[in-house]
């Protein structure tokens, strides 16, 4: 007879709870689900997902049932002869060898259909109802960098595109591999450097949708997140009409000495068209090892996101931080607690470590200065 049978069951228990906590904790709220389509490709990914589970579902039920019935139907019991044994049969080896064999053609089937649909060869063709938006995706460690080729114009951290257009993603990274993936629009896509690779998707419903890179990529990985914001289209063309002006300069005196600070210690790495940069860049065609690509830190290829309408983004640093710009009042007393871009401008690497923001230690002043110009670039 066990000894203290009672109390291993609860140690047992009491063990697993560690593991249920790590499943629980895989369930926030605000998680991307591959379930919550809110366009064509998502769905038919998701689609496949629950095709596979249900077949999985019913060979489960179905195996499980006919172990649970052999082991209540055919226990042993006082004087029963020994089982007739069926090793060798021909029939039921030929039955478990087919039927699984038939199940996976089955899946094969689903799974090419779907890779297919979703496939770039398989890009709708623009119309008047559907247009296409062409978009560079640029991988940077670690933040997201978007280009609209055909705008000349260029954003970070937010992807705006607008309902209903077919939005042809090229991929480029010139660093380490990354991969695009926004849960609830598109698959993912790696972005391998010296490799071209596309997609495209289609945003149906009209919100802000989670991006995020889903190759491991360095330190900040899991911090290198992005928005898609889809609107309206008329929407899209008032902010595209916005995006490709050049800053407009401050009339503050604060955010003009914010100007200032930028030009001498921020402007290294960082571009504002009409500041210190004429225009938008290719990150794809300019920052290239191919002969004629810039090197890093001319113009053209800046270590850091263009900020020419920083006060317009959503999201701060990779997606590290929101962009609260009512709590980001220059006159705030506690503009240091609560505003997060001043946050990040005074300690970047407490905030996102080992990330390439190099502004040096600035005083409460410089960083009261930068706020009231960044946040008013519009």
């Amino acid at each position: 007879m066990p000894v203290f049978p009672r109390t291993k069951r609860w140690i047992a228990l009491l063990g697993c709870l560690p593991l249920f906590s790590i499943l629980f904790a895989a369930c926030g709220e605000n998680s991307p689900s591959i379930l919550n389509t809110a366009g064509p490709v998502a769905a038919s990914e998701s689609g496949l997902f629950w095709i596979i589970l249900w077949i999985s579902v019913v060979i489960f039920i179905l195996v499980e049932g006919i172990l649970i019935f052999s082991i209540a139907r055919y226990r042993e019991r006082p004087g029963m002869p020994n089982p007739f044994q069926r090793h060798g049969n021909m029939t039921l080896e030929l039955i478990w060898t087919v039927i699984p064999t038939l199940v996976l053609f089955v899946i094969l089937f689903f799974t090419i259909r779907g890779l297919l649909q979703v496939a770039p060869e398989n890009e709708p063709a623009p119309t008047a109802a559907q247009p296409r938006i062409e978009v560079t995706a640029i991988g940077h460690q670690w933040w997201w960098e978007f280009h609209y080729p055909n705008y000349n114009v260029t954003t970070a951290d937010t992807l705006e595109v607008p309902v209903n257009a077919t939005i042809h993603v090229n991929l480029f990274s010139n660093n380490v591999i990354h991969s695009f993936w926004v849960p609830a629009l598109t698959g993912k896509t790696d972005l391998v450097p010296g490799h071209e690779n596309k997609k495209w998707f289609v945003a149906e419903k009209e919100g802000t949708y989670l991006g995020i890179c889903a190759e491991y990529c360095g330190t900040q990985h899991a911090n290198m997140r992005f928005n898609v914001k889809v609107v309206s289209s008329d929407a899209f063309k008032s902010w595209m009409s916005t995006q490709q002006q050049a800053a407009v300069s401050p009339t503050d005196s604060l955010a003009q000495k914010g100007q200032e600070l930028f030009k001498n210690q921020c402007a290294s790495c960082h571009g504002i068209v009409g500041v210190n940069v004429k225009q938008y860049y290719d990150t794809q065609k300019e920052c290239t090892d191919a002969p004629g690509g810039k090197a890093n830190g001319t113009p053209e290829c800046q270590l850091g996101p263009n900020l020419t309408h920083f006060g317009s983004r959503s999201l701060i640093a990779g997606g590290v931080l929101d962009n609260n710009a009512d709590k980001c009042n220059p006159n705030n007393p506690n503009l240091l607690q609560e505003c997060n871009l001043a946050k990040w401008l005074k300690d970047p690497q407490g905030v996102k470590p080992g990330n390439d923001m190099a502004i040096g230690e600035l005083t409460n002043d410089q960083i009261q200065q930068l706020v009231a110009y960044l946040e008013g670039l519009k």
